[in-house]
């Protein structure tokens, strides 16, 4: 049975079975029927030009666990921030794990989706954000919303400011076989709020696992996000990365994204500004290698004036692995004294190694500063030679030369133990020791 024909089967018996109020189960039945009229998406669409789903569908996915699975905070530990004070979410194979999680309702929710869409106290939220900003055109979104039960709800209220950073885990243990993922987070920052979020998913061994993932995020008036996106998987996990972000006037919201390893990462990584004097950064770091393959799909749309947007992306790509960058900048009319910023610079270390890159910027505004750029090329040469000519090995000084050439998206990470762990992943995606505190 094709995954699609499977996915149709199943739809209505789990929908019956969920206690979900009736505003919710609505949205869950046009969502599907959309999945249902369009599929999923493939080469022929624009958007997906550059990066096919076909070999992936071709799995029998189970669609729901068919057990709990129980695993042990020594055997996990070293995936979490484990040397700073964090709340937590954790999920194993779409199951909610208490023993790992540390959550809490003081002062502000972190808690489960499931619990939110589920009780009356939350309908008030529930109705006022579920499903506002995310794509009701987009098949693989509308999919993720047919079969919403699970993910965090993250809710900080006026005026507060997260304590502790929170960390959102989703494990996959490989002992239910070949499985469809599809987790959904809302989290909601009311006005002159700040929080810290990390996102991770992670296998817990090799085996084929595709996540179809759903975030939305509201950002309301003078508001901070700072939301941090881990991806360094196993070579046969899979995930598509469907992130939503609306931010009203004087927010600020960052997100930095670290693909370092899985077979298919594709990340939709969606802003709307509906404000004044916003400022919107995305940075992304890319380093894969084998056949593995890494494609980032950008949005900002820029509909209010004197509002900000910086993207900048860097790839490091060997072996035969493939890069796609996408970065689309949409300026209203209205937007007036919109500055709009966009940068993707690519390194390949072999010459199979591929990258796509299309910067894309509609502009109907008269009033504004918009750029963008984009390199392709391979180590500096007369850099590699300085360097040895010092004493340094090939390998270090190709090591060197690539860290530097990503550093400076790592300066502006605001939580250092997670800088650190970062700068270890890719001391040791590069295989080397760079010879400085990690």
């Amino acid at each position: 049975m094709e995954l699609k024909d499977k996915l149709i089967s199943s739809f209505m018996a789990f929908e019956e079975k969920l206690d979900l109020n009736s505003d919710v189960h609505n949205i869950r039945s046009k969502s599907f029927n959309y999945f249902e009229k369009n599929g999923f998406p493939t080469k022929k669409d624009e958007a997906w030009k550059y990066t096919s789903l076909e070999k992936l569908l071709k799995n029998d996915y189970r669609i729901f666990p068919k057990k709990v699975i129980s695993i042990e905070l020594r055997d996990v530990k070293k995936y979490f921030l484990y040397d700073l004070d964090t709340y937590k979410i954790v999920f194993i194979d779409g199951i909610y794990s208490p023993f790992l999680s540390d959550t809490t309702h003081d002062g502000l929710d972190v808690c489960l989706l499931s619990a939110a869409l589920s009780k009356p106290k939350y309908k008030k939220v529930i109705k006022k954000y579920f499903n506002k900003i995310a794509l009701k055109n987009d098949s693989l979104t509308s999919l993720n919303t047919s079969f919403t039960k699970e993910g965090a709800y993250i809710f900080i209220p006026k005026t507060v400011v997260s304590e502790k950073p929170i960390q959102i885990i989703h494990f996959s243990t490989g002992k239910q076989g070949k499985m469809l993922l599809q987790p959904r987070n809302l989290i909601v920052v009311e006005e002159n709020a700040q929080v810290q979020i990390i996102e991770r998913h992670q296998s817990l061994k090799s085996f084929q696992i595709l996540t179809n993932s759903v975030t939305e995020i509201f950002s309301n008036k003078a508001s901070h996000v700072d939301y941090y996106k881990i991806q360094n998987d196993y070579e046969d996990s899979s995930i598509i990365d469907n992130t939503y972000i609306s931010q009203d006037k004087d927010s600020n919201v960052k997100v930095h994204t670290f693909s370092l390893g899985g077979k298919l990462i594709r990340n939709n990584l969606n802003f709307f500004q509906n404000g004044e004097n916003i400022e919107s950064t995305m940075k992304g770091i890319t380093i894969i290698g084998d056949r593995q393959h890494v494609d980032h799909y950008t949005l900002v749309h820029h509909s209010k004036p004197n509002c900000n947007s910086f993207q900048e992306y860097k790839g490091i790509f060997s072996d035969r692995s493939v890069g796609v960058f996408n970065g689309k900048i949409l300026v209203d009319k209205i937007a007036q004294k919109t500055n709009a910023f966009q940068q993707n610079n690519n390194i390949l270390i072999d010459d199979n190694a591929t990258i796509n890159t299309k910067p894309q910027l509609e502009i109907f505004a008269d009033d504004v500063k918009c750029s963008h750029g984009c390199t392709i090329g391979q180590l500096d040469n007369s850099a590699l030679f300085y360097l040895r000519s010092r004493g340094i090995p090939k390998k270090e000084a190709k090591a060197l030369l690539t860290y530097a050439f990503a550093n400076n998206v790592l300066e502006s990470v605001q939580i250092p133990e997670l800088k650190n762990r970062i700068n270890s992943l890719i001391a040791k995606k590069i295989g080397v020791n760079l010879g400085h505190d990690l």
